[in-house]
């Protein structure tokens, strides 16, 4: 195993709950401040969907002490950057500036953990459902292809499971909204006993410590949160789900989902391995025979198979297979089946060293920089309650064996665990109207 980098953290409780994750990394004067709160769309309710999403854009709107645009300006101003990004799992925002203005981007948090509510008005939520809705018409409804993962979430899962529905969420539960239903959701979710910050870059540590206790120790503790719905999943599917989905795309494109084990197992790491194995670039198995042996699939900017870490009872692991000009998708996917069928009957070493290799170098890459590193602090606490790991997972994966892989291969890629959406064009209109 190589040898690989070790990164130093403190980890701290105040009293109020909240958990500060502190990396010291002197290479460059910048800092990263990075807020994850342990709530995502698995945590939404029958009828109230949308509303994790919602309120990442809310979250700029404005708070206590910060005007509508003032949040962006203020970071602009410093030379920094921010976003805020939503998942199933959780939300998280996060700053990017240079070190001596850390307390900037540190107050800003503060003001809208605790202060949001009193900026939040029909104004704020009837603009930000606007937004919303037009980011869904422009990422999903008018996109090509814009309908797959939502597809795949909704057949992937079983019936009433919390991961059924995307993160954008229902369009029809936004519309009926009301403000109190939006503050509520606010006031039920956020709190400093339900987030982790992480601060990673030139900082000392003790410093830290001493703002994060002046800007975010007077927040209230929520003390309690509703339980999220239940989320156990049978580990296969039981059947090959089967679609057909005439799109307004130039050439077929087919996505196959398979459930499979929670992020955070050790079969998930199995499952990540094989992934990469199978189709992880340009060396991988499929890549091989799909790309180069047969002109089948068109050459993927990313890899063919990803494994999506979800923590809630399951995952899934998903295939994109964009068919070549004149290829028919039934032989492409013909041939899909055929070579994800083999890894289980045997990995070979150099496959393993190849995909250890890959994953290595991924993970790295990530953590490389300041933010990419907050935000791993803040998922592994915010997911398993340790920080560690972001120095421990990666040597997990690596030492996943040919026969994990074989084992998770056998389980997982099966055709009773499977959803099948196959993109075709749309017939032209003349060619309707001669028929």
């Amino acid at each position: 195993m190589p040898t690989l980098p070790h990164y130093p953290f403190t980890l701290h409780t105040l009293d109020n709950g909240l958990r500060l994750v502190v990396s010291e990394d002197h290479l460059a004067p910048v800092v990263a401040v990075n807020v994850w709160y342990d709530v995502g769309s698995r945590h939404e309710t029958p009828g109230r969907t949308g509303f994790a999403h919602l309120f990442e854009h809310l979250m700029f709107q404005g708070s206590r002490n910060v005007g509508r645009n003032d949040h962006f300006g203020l970071i602009s101003a410093a030379g920094g950057t921010l976003n805020g990004t939503t998942w199933c799992d959780r939300t998280n925002y996060y700053e990017t500036v240079p070190a001596h203005h850390l307390e900037t981007a540190l107050w800003l948090e503060a003001d809208r953990m605790g202060g949001l509510l009193d900026a939040l008005d029909q104004q704020n939520l009837d603009n930000q459902r606007e937004v919303v809705k037009n980011e869904k018409r422009q990422t999903r409804d008018n996109q090509p292809y814009g309908r797959w993962l939502e597809l795949l979430h909704e057949h992937g899962f079983p019936q009433g499971h919390p991961y059924q529905h995307s993160t954008i969420g229902s369009m029809a539960d936004l519309d009926a909204a009301s403000l109190e239903d939006a503050r509520a959701f606010y006031a039920t979710w956020y709190a400093p006993d339900n987030a982790v910050l992480s601060v990673v870059g030139d900082v000392d540590p003790a410093a830290v410590l001493d703002a994060a206790q002046r800007y975010f120790g007077g927040i209230p503790a929520k003390g309690s949160f509703p339980e999220p719905p239940p989320s156990d999943a049978p580990p296969v599917i039981g059947t090959e789900v089967r679609m057909h989905v005439p799109d307004r795309v130039p050439l077929p494109r087919t996505f196959i989902g398979y459930r499979c084990p929670p992020f955070g197992t050790p079969d998930f790491d199995a499952v990540e391995m094989l992934s990469t194995v199978l189709g992880g670039g340009r060396g991988s198995r499929l890549y091989k025979a799909l790309v180069l042996d047969r002109p089948l699939l068109q050459p993927p900017d990313g890899n063919v198979l990803s494994a999506w870490p979800f923590v809630g009872g399951a995952s899934l692991l998903i295939a994109d297979l964009p068919a070549r000009e004149g290829v028919d998708p039934a032989e492409l996917e013909a041939a899909y089946h055929e070579v994800a069928a083999s890894i289980a009957e045997g990995v070979t070493e150099a496959e393993l060293e190849r995909a250890r290799a890959l994953v290595t170098s991924d993970w790295l890459h990530h953590l490389a920089t300041v933010e990419g590193r907050a935000d791993t602090f803040s998922q592994f606490t915010t997911l398993f309650d340790d920080p560690g790991l972001v120095n421990d997972m990666l040597p997990r994966v690596l030492a996943v064996t040919a026969d994990d892989v074989m084992r998770v291969a056998r389980e997982v890629v099966r055709e009773d665990n499977r959803v099948v959406l196959v993109f075709e064009p749309e017939p032209a209109l003349d060619d309707e109207a001669a028929a």
